[in-house]
């Protein structure tokens, strides 16, 4: 049963990682921002600002 529940709290840490979960609550920390829509579309408006204004090479 231990090991079920840790692989559970992996693939959870793992699906946080790839749906920006964990990037959005580094965000609110790191601005001292609490969890709204506002903040979260200032979030992914700078999130793709930066990944979509970067020249791609070939």
């Amino acid at each position: 049963m231990k090991t079920m529940r840790a692989v559970g709290r992996v693939l959870l840490g793992i699906l946080r990682e790839l749906s920006d979960q964990n990037a959005y609550a580094r965000h609110l920390a790191s601005h001292g921002a609490t969890h709204s829509g506002a903040e979260w579309r200032r979030f992914t408006e700078h999130r793709f600002k930066a990944k979509y204004s970067r020249p791609k090479c070939c």
